[in-house]
């Protein structure tokens, strides 16, 4: 029995890049994008948060998203971690 992805809490993303906006570059599958798909609308209900893991090296500078990208809510390297604006209050 699966659990649906809206009653999950986190999720901890694999990524390529990432910029301080929380928009991710991933491997091109798109598996989250769809998965997560519904966060893209109405965004007054945010579950699960969005977590990305990363190296420090892949944080970039600016990504331009797809209509389909779904933003983080923070990202952690080994370095510490780093709220998107949308965690942030």
């Amino acid at each position: 029995m699966s659990t649906p992805v809206r009653r999950l809490d986190v999720i901890l993303l694999p990524l390529v890049a990432v910029d301080a906006r929380g928009w991710r570059l991933g491997s091109g599958a798109g598996f989250y994008d769809r998965s997560l798909a519904h966060l893209r609308y109405g965004r007054r209900w945010r579950r699960p948060r969005l977590i990305g893991v990363a190296y420090e090296f892949q944080r970039v500078a600016q990504l331009e998203p797809q209509p389909w990208d779904v933003p983080l809510d923070a990202v952690v390297t080994e370095r510490g971690f780093y709220p998107t604006a949308r965690l942030r209050p």
